[in-house]
Protein backbone atom coordinates (compact mmCIF):
# COMPACT_ATOMS: atom_id res chain seq x y z
CA UNK A 1 0.00 0.00 0.00
CA UNK A 2 1.06 3.46 -0.90
CA UNK A 3 0.22 6.88 -0.62
CA UNK A 4 -0.21 9.32 -3.24
CA UNK A 5 1.48 12.49 -3.36
CA UNK A 6 1.00 15.31 -5.62
CA UNK A 7 -1.69 17.92 -6.66
CA UNK A 8 -3.47 15.18 -8.99
CA UNK A 9 -5.33 12.39 -6.87
CA UNK A 10 -5.66 9.26 -9.31
CA UNK A 11 -9.18 7.00 -8.55
CA UNK A 12 -9.23 3.62 -10.26
CA UNK A 13 -7.17 1.15 -11.91
CA UNK A 14 -3.81 1.49 -14.27
CA UNK A 15 -1.96 -0.91 -15.00
CA UNK A 16 -2.21 -3.28 -12.36
CA UNK A 17 -2.62 -0.36 -9.48
CA UNK A 18 -5.77 0.45 -7.81
CA UNK A 19 -6.33 3.83 -6.70
CA UNK A 20 -8.58 4.97 -4.27
CA UNK A 21 -9.39 7.45 -1.37
CA UNK A 22 -9.79 6.67 2.58
CA UNK A 23 -9.64 8.04 5.64
CA UNK A 24 -6.01 8.01 5.83
CA UNK A 25 -5.94 9.98 2.67
CA UNK A 26 -5.47 8.68 -1.56
CA UNK A 27 -3.83 5.69 -1.62
CA UNK A 28 -2.29 2.99 -4.22
CA UNK A 29 -1.79 -0.37 -4.09
CA UNK A 30 -1.16 -3.35 -6.75
CA UNK A 31 -4.39 -5.37 -7.81
CA UNK A 32 -4.19 -9.20 -6.95
CA UNK A 33 -5.79 -11.53 -4.94
CA UNK A 34 -7.15 -14.87 -5.64
CA UNK A 35 -10.04 -15.19 -7.69
CA UNK A 36 -13.67 -14.91 -6.38
CA UNK A 37 -14.88 -18.24 -7.82
CA UNK A 38 -12.45 -20.38 -6.62
CA UNK A 39 -12.69 -18.48 -2.95
CA UNK A 40 -16.76 -19.42 -3.36
CA UNK A 41 -16.36 -22.86 -4.77
CA UNK A 42 -12.61 -24.51 -3.86
CA UNK A 43 -13.00 -26.99 0.05
CA UNK A 44 -9.12 -25.30 0.42
CA UNK A 45 -10.70 -22.16 1.08
CA UNK A 46 -13.61 -23.28 3.57
CA UNK A 47 -12.35 -21.17 6.20
CA UNK A 48 -11.93 -18.13 4.60
CA UNK A 49 -15.93 -18.86 3.90
CA UNK A 50 -16.52 -19.15 7.31
CA UNK A 51 -14.50 -16.04 8.12
CA UNK A 52 -16.82 -14.23 5.65
CA UNK A 53 -19.87 -15.12 6.30
CA UNK A 54 -19.56 -14.43 10.29
CA UNK A 55 -17.64 -10.89 9.55
CA UNK A 56 -20.54 -10.32 6.99
CA UNK A 57 -23.60 -11.25 9.92
CA UNK A 58 -21.22 -8.94 12.43
CA UNK A 59 -20.95 -6.10 9.59
CA UNK A 60 -24.60 -6.35 9.39
CA UNK A 61 -25.50 -5.97 13.04
CA UNK A 62 -23.12 -3.19 13.48
CA UNK A 63 -25.78 -1.14 11.17
CA UNK A 64 -28.58 -2.15 13.18
CA UNK A 65 -27.25 -0.50 16.27
CA UNK A 66 -25.41 2.32 14.10
CA UNK A 67 -28.98 3.03 12.25
CA UNK A 68 -31.08 2.19 16.30
CA UNK A 69 -29.34 4.97 17.89
CA UNK A 70 -28.80 7.20 14.74
CA UNK A 71 -30.32 10.18 16.66
CA UNK A 72 -27.66 10.20 18.85
CA UNK A 73 -24.56 8.83 16.86
CA UNK A 74 -24.82 11.66 14.47
CA UNK A 75 -23.68 13.96 17.37
CA UNK A 76 -20.95 11.61 18.64
CA UNK A 77 -18.88 9.54 16.41
CA UNK A 78 -15.90 9.51 14.93
CA UNK A 79 -14.51 8.69 11.53
CA UNK A 80 -13.48 4.76 12.39
CA UNK A 81 -16.96 4.10 14.57
CA UNK A 82 -17.64 1.52 11.62
CA UNK A 83 -14.65 -0.63 11.46
CA UNK A 84 -14.13 -0.26 15.53
CA UNK A 85 -17.41 -1.91 16.01
CA UNK A 86 -17.53 -4.06 13.44
CA UNK A 87 -14.22 -5.77 14.80
CA UNK A 88 -15.69 -5.76 18.44
CA UNK A 89 -18.91 -7.60 17.15
CA UNK A 90 -17.12 -9.97 15.46
CA UNK A 91 -15.42 -10.96 18.89
CA UNK A 92 -18.97 -11.25 20.18
CA UNK A 93 -19.97 -13.62 17.62
CA UNK A 94 -16.83 -15.84 17.87
CA UNK A 95 -18.26 -16.40 21.97
CA UNK A 96 -20.81 -18.10 20.22
CA UNK A 97 -20.85 -21.32 21.49
CA UNK A 98 -24.39 -22.74 20.05
CA UNK A 99 -23.71 -22.65 16.41
CA UNK A 100 -20.85 -24.11 14.47
CA UNK A 101 -17.88 -22.30 12.80
CA UNK A 102 -19.44 -20.39 10.18
CA UNK A 103 -22.80 -20.40 11.61
CA UNK A 104 -22.34 -18.33 14.36
CA UNK A 105 -24.65 -14.95 15.31
CA UNK A 106 -23.99 -12.19 17.48
CA UNK A 107 -27.37 -13.18 19.58
CA UNK A 108 -25.62 -16.20 20.76
CA UNK A 109 -22.77 -14.26 21.83
CA UNK A 110 -21.58 -13.06 24.73
CA UNK A 111 -23.37 -8.91 23.58
CA UNK A 112 -21.58 -7.69 26.95
CA UNK A 113 -18.47 -7.38 25.52
CA UNK A 114 -20.20 -4.11 23.95
CA UNK A 115 -20.26 -2.66 27.22
CA UNK A 116 -18.43 0.76 27.56
CA UNK A 117 -17.70 0.58 24.06
CA UNK A 118 -17.16 4.43 23.00
CA UNK A 119 -18.56 5.75 19.62
CA UNK A 120 -16.51 8.87 19.72
CA UNK A 121 -12.45 8.02 20.61
CA UNK A 122 -12.50 12.40 19.80
CA UNK A 123 -13.78 12.63 23.09
CA UNK A 124 -14.32 9.50 25.12
CA UNK A 125 -17.25 8.91 28.31
CA UNK A 126 -14.92 7.55 30.54
CA UNK A 127 -12.87 10.40 30.07
CA UNK A 128 -15.33 12.97 29.84
CA UNK A 129 -17.83 12.34 32.49
CA UNK A 130 -16.53 11.62 35.85
CA UNK A 131 -20.17 12.10 38.20
CA UNK A 132 -21.41 8.76 39.78
CA UNK A 133 -24.12 7.26 37.91
CA UNK A 134 -26.63 4.59 38.23
CA UNK A 135 -28.05 2.58 34.98
CA UNK A 136 -31.01 -0.46 35.02
CA UNK A 137 -33.20 -2.18 32.55
CA UNK A 138 -36.46 -3.72 33.80
CA UNK A 139 -37.22 -6.02 31.34
CA UNK A 140 -40.75 -6.54 33.38
CA UNK A 141 -41.71 -3.10 32.50
CA UNK A 142 -39.22 -2.51 29.50
CA UNK A 143 -38.00 0.87 31.28
CA UNK A 144 -34.46 1.90 31.05
CA UNK A 145 -33.22 4.44 33.53
CA UNK A 146 -30.16 6.71 33.78
CA UNK A 147 -29.99 8.56 37.60
CA UNK A 148 -27.19 10.95 38.54
CA UNK A 149 -27.07 12.65 41.94
CA UNK A 150 -26.10 16.56 41.93
CA UNK A 151 -22.76 17.44 41.03
CA UNK A 152 -20.88 20.22 40.09
CA UNK A 153 -20.44 20.76 36.08
CA UNK A 154 -16.75 21.68 35.94
CA UNK A 155 -15.27 19.64 38.89
CA UNK A 156 -17.36 16.40 37.33
CA UNK A 157 -17.43 17.07 33.34
CA UNK A 158 -14.09 17.31 31.14
CA UNK A 159 -15.34 19.92 29.23
CA UNK A 160 -13.24 21.03 25.73
CA UNK A 161 -12.18 24.72 25.67
CA UNK A 162 -14.50 26.95 24.64
CA UNK A 163 -17.96 25.03 26.43
CA UNK A 164 -20.86 27.21 28.38
CA UNK A 165 -22.82 24.96 28.28
CA UNK A 166 -23.46 21.00 28.23
CA UNK A 167 -27.00 18.58 27.97
CA UNK A 168 -26.73 14.68 29.17
CA UNK A 169 -28.16 12.04 26.93
CA UNK A 170 -29.11 8.54 27.40
CA UNK A 171 -31.17 5.67 24.98
CA UNK A 172 -32.61 2.43 25.00
CA UNK A 173 -32.99 0.11 22.35
CA UNK A 174 -34.23 -3.23 21.54
CA UNK A 175 -32.33 -5.19 18.95
CA UNK A 176 -33.27 -8.33 16.74
CA UNK A 177 -30.51 -9.48 14.52
CA UNK A 178 -31.91 -12.05 12.83
CA UNK A 179 -34.73 -9.80 11.15
CA UNK A 180 -32.20 -6.84 11.38
CA UNK A 181 -34.66 -4.30 13.14
CA UNK A 182 -34.80 -2.29 16.10
CA UNK A 183 -36.85 0.17 18.63
CA UNK A 184 -35.20 2.93 20.15
CA UNK A 185 -36.51 5.61 22.99
CA UNK A 186 -34.41 8.60 24.76
CA UNK A 187 -34.49 11.34 26.86
CA UNK A 188 -32.09 14.34 27.25
CA UNK A 189 -31.81 16.69 30.23
CA UNK A 190 -32.04 20.59 29.47
CA UNK A 191 -28.94 21.99 28.11
CA UNK A 192 -27.36 23.14 31.06
CA UNK A 193 -24.58 26.06 32.14
CA UNK A 194 -21.42 24.44 32.51
CA UNK A 195 -20.58 25.90 35.97
CA UNK A 196 -19.43 25.32 39.37
CA UNK A 197 -22.82 25.44 40.53
CA UNK A 198 -24.08 21.73 41.22
CA UNK A 199 -27.15 20.77 38.86
CA UNK A 200 -30.30 19.55 39.87
CA UNK A 201 -30.19 15.48 40.29
CA UNK A 202 -31.05 13.78 36.63
CA UNK A 203 -33.32 10.98 36.01
CA UNK A 204 -33.66 9.98 32.29
CA UNK A 205 -35.69 7.58 31.44
CA UNK A 206 -36.45 5.15 27.96
CA UNK A 207 -39.34 3.39 27.72
CA UNK A 208 -39.16 -0.04 25.67
CA UNK A 209 -41.23 -3.29 25.21
CA UNK A 210 -42.73 -4.86 28.62
CA UNK A 211 -41.38 -8.08 28.64
CA UNK A 212 -39.01 -8.05 25.90
CA UNK A 213 -36.91 -11.54 24.34
CA UNK A 214 -34.93 -9.54 22.23
CA UNK A 215 -31.08 -8.06 23.79
CA UNK A 216 -31.76 -4.23 25.11
CA UNK A 217 -28.74 -2.11 24.77
CA UNK A 218 -28.15 1.34 26.73
CA UNK A 219 -26.33 4.70 25.72
CA UNK A 220 -24.98 7.21 27.46
CA UNK A 221 -23.54 10.47 25.91
CA UNK A 222 -23.01 13.83 26.67
CA UNK A 223 -23.35 17.08 23.93
CA UNK A 224 -21.24 20.64 24.45
CA UNK A 225 -22.41 23.54 23.11
CA UNK A 226 -20.77 27.33 23.10
CA UNK A 227 -23.21 30.25 23.74
CA UNK A 228 -22.89 33.55 21.44
CA UNK A 229 -25.08 36.10 21.49
CA UNK A 230 -28.15 34.02 23.25
CA UNK A 231 -27.74 31.41 20.60
CA UNK A 232 -26.39 27.89 21.31
CA UNK A 233 -24.31 26.05 18.92
CA UNK A 234 -22.82 22.65 19.21
CA UNK A 235 -19.11 23.57 20.60
CA UNK A 236 -16.60 22.41 17.11
CA UNK A 237 -19.97 20.38 15.57
CA UNK A 238 -19.80 17.94 17.96
CA UNK A 239 -16.37 16.77 17.55
CA UNK A 240 -15.65 16.20 21.10
CA UNK A 241 -19.38 15.33 22.16
CA UNK A 242 -19.11 11.76 23.95
CA UNK A 243 -22.07 8.47 23.43
CA UNK A 244 -20.88 5.11 24.85
CA UNK A 245 -22.30 2.17 25.52
CA UNK A 246 -23.44 1.92 29.20
CA UNK A 247 -25.02 -1.65 29.30
CA UNK A 248 -26.48 -4.84 27.51
CA UNK A 249 -28.97 -6.80 28.88
CA UNK A 250 -29.67 -9.95 26.95
CA UNK A 251 -32.75 -12.25 27.70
Amino acid sequence: MAKQTGIIKLKGTIGGISFYKTGDGHLAREKGGVDKSRIQNDPAFQRTRENGSEFGRAGKGGKIIRDAIRVLLQNAKDKRVVSRLTKTLVAITKTDAVNERGLRTLQDGNLSLLERFEFNLNGKLGATLFAAYAKAFDRVTGEATLTIAAFSPTIRIAAPAGTTHFKIVMGGTELDFETETSTFESEETAILPYAAADTAPILLTAPLTANSVLPVAQVLGIEFYQEVNGQMYALKNGAYNALAMATVDAP
